[in-house]
């Protein structure tokens, strides 16, 4: 005879391998329900996941299916994101459940690119989803999501974010001519960057992704003490010269307890549209050795694709293109990785109260 308990021992066998951890453990498993030979099964994933629903549903079938007298299998999936821990005394950002953080270290490895498509695929996957460029030297965000112009304000002199291909995105670029220097001492960058993420007015995010400059310097010092960030994600190439600054980038995050979720091997391979022959520009398995030495996890691997550049140039990223090719795929598995990996991470118990804003009336 069926039973309740012995579905959920069935479960339990299923793996997530996004959070890299079991259903049961994960604690995704919302109910089960059983009535004769049918088996109803309620998920509710702690990140998004749109598009590995499907072939989830169909390993969860395969292992209740596998019960005796199991005639039907039912699941549903849901998705429900919380807040997560950020450092000490910090409490979370309103109107933002979590900050990723993406670094790298050094410039040049495609970090921008990545940031942008990430935020793109964490959307795809079904979450809401804002971008803020903190690189003030560099801004590259407005140009590749195809925004210009000074953002709209609001009466208390609040900040609403742009809107591109569906994210919430604010940049110093926006407030600047393209071709104007930063010509700016630390200090008055620092405030700059706070600025831009305390008085822009973001909407109901579930992630906001930072792309951050290149180095540990002043903002990323600002960052990891005064912002309330969940987590950060290492971008490197397979180069040896890259994965220094990498890992460089990787202990400042561990020095002021942020968790690293994982690491992006960018421009991993490059494979000639000509004649399809693969060779490895930056050298190979960079990504993977660093992940090993410092036991986080190796999120995935990009190419080196003459596309990615081009449509990140035009203003319309890879994923935002299109949500399926194969270089989207890629992102969106990345994503998954990323996001599984944080809602395995504590819950953040400290409410962020809204601003309240008193007027006569």
């Amino acid at each position: 005879m069926i039973d309740e308990q012995g579905v959920r021992a069935a479960l339990a066998g299923v793996q997530d391998p996004h959070a890299d951890v079991s259903l049961a453990d994960a604690g995704f498993v919302r109910g089960v329900g059983v009535d004769g030979g049918k088996v109803a099964v309620e998920l509710a994933l702690g990140y998004p996941a749109a598009g590995w629903h499907e072939a989830l549903k169909a390993k969860v079938r395969e292992a209740v299916g596998a019960l005796p007298g199991v005639e039907q299998v039912a699941v549903n999936i849901a998705t429900r994101i919380v807040a997560h821990q950020v450092q000490d005394k910090l409490s979370p950002l309103p109107g933002v459940k979590n900050i990723i953080a993406v670094a790298s270290g050094k410039g040049g490895v495609g970090k921008s690119t990545t940031s942008v498509n990430l935020a793109l695929a964490l959307q795809a996957e079904g979450a809401r989803v804002g971008v803020l460029d903190a690189d003030i030297y560099g801004p590259s965000v407005p140009r590749m999501l195809g925004i210009s112009g000074k953002p709209d304000t609001t009466a208390d002199q609040r900040i609403l974010p742009k809107l591109a291909h569906g994210l919430q995105a604010m940049s110093i670029g926006l407030l600047i001519d393209e071709d104007t220097p930063m010509i700016w001492r630390g200090p008055m960058v620092t405030q700059a960057m706070q600025q831009l993420l305390t008085e822009t007015l973001w909407d109901e995010l579930d992630y906001l992704i930072i792309d951050l400059p290149p180095g540990t310097g002043d903002i990323q010092l600002t960052l990891c003490q005064k912002v309330p960030v969940s987590a950060a994600v290492i971008v490197t190439t397979p180069q040896d010269i890259a994965l220094l600054d990498a890992k460089k980038a990787l202990k400042m995050f561990e020095k002021v307890s942020v968790p690293v979720l994982g690491i992006v091997e960018n421009m991993a391979v490059h494979v000639c549209s000509n004649c399809g022959h693969a060779e490895h520009v930056f050298g190979s398995g960079g990504g993977e050795r660093m992940a090993a030495q410092y036991g986080v996890p190796l999120l995935g691997s990009l190419p080196l694709d003459i596309g990615i550049r081009e449509l990140a140039d035009s203003g319309r990223p890879s994923v935002a293109d299109d949500p399926e090719s194969p270089v989207s795929r890629s992102y969106r598995d990345i994503a998954r990785h990323a996001a599984g990996r944080l809602s395995q991470r504590a819950r953040n118990k400290v409410m962020a109260f809204p601003n309240i804003v008193v007027q006569n009336s």
